[in-house]
């Protein structure tokens, strides 16, 4: 299942907080986008605020993989996580279609 998780900063924090453990977030999130867990990440355009898109079975496996990374353990971020589904409109297009 794709999963989307949108990152939210703990309020009153400052990149000093940030700081001693990018490094480890970032050798973690590389892991997880090895193991194809991780499919896509990126910024928001308009914050510095993650954009990951997941590949798991489900919101309870996808909650669990990312309390693995570095800046969830510390208290520094959380994530909105999104369960995704394929649009089903197209098939209203063929409806005209059916016998």
């Amino acid at each position: 299942m794709k999963i989307l998780a949108l990152e939210k900063e703990t309020p009153g924090l400052t990149a000093a907080d940030f700081e001693p453990h990018l490094d480890a977030e970032a050798a973690r999130a590389w892991d997880l986008y090895q193991a194809g867990v991780i499919r896509e990440l990126y910024f928001r355009a308009d914050a510095s605020e993650a954009v990951l898109i997941l590949e798991c079975a489900g919101v309870e496996e996808a909650e669990a993989v990312l309390a693995t990374l570095p800046l969830i353990q510390h208290g520094l971020i959380s994530f909105e996580v999104i369960p995704l589904r394929a649009y089903p409109g197209f098939s209203r297009l063929f409806a005209h279609d059916a016998p």
